[in-house]
């Protein structure tokens, strides 16, 4: 096996930022989740078990931290700014708070799982194996699997 086949880990930032589109942290070809917030068993792309990660609570607390400190930023400002009816607050406040979390929930919970990919943590210590491109033995092999006549043989 030469060296170019062996998969190098993805570095953090990178790995993060893959997880955040809700790509694979490896190849960032596959796709993280299969729903909402479920996680797929494995890439699609590249064979990455995803299966062990463990987001837990982390996602849910970021986006807490997150959401909390830019709303209550711009709670504060339109109080000290504004002459807001407390009716048209109560309204507005609340809803804004939860379609942003919402809004932020999947990309921090993939960007966790990049995050304890880079860092090779939950089972994620062992990388896929790369995946050979086929060449003209695997196409034949796979031709004749299929009952196609082999064009080499005489």
């Amino acid at each position: 096996m030469n060296a170019d086949a062996i998969p190098a880990r993805t570095r953090l930032i990178p790995a993060m930022a893959r997880g955040f589109i809700g790509r694979c942290p490896h190849c960032g070809q596959g796709r993280i989740f299969g729903r909402f917030l479920k996680v797929r068993p494995e890439c699609d792309a590249c064979g990455l078990e995803l299966h062990h990660h463990r987001a837990d609570d982390l996602p849910p607390y970021v986006v807490i931290f997150i959401v909390a400190h830019i709303v209550g930023y711009l709670i504060l400002e339109t109080e000290s700014a504004y002459e807001v009816p407390l009716w048209v607050e109560m309204g507005v406040w609340p809803v804004f708070t939860l379609l942003f979390a919402l809004v932020l929930l999947q990309p921090v919970k993939g960007a966790v799982v990049g995050l304890q990919y880079a860092l090779g943590m939950h089972g994620f210590a062992t990388l896929p194996r790369s995946r050979p491109v086929p060449g003209s033995e695997e196409t034949r092999l796979a031709a004749a699997a299929a009952g196609a006549p082999d064009r080499h043989s005489s």
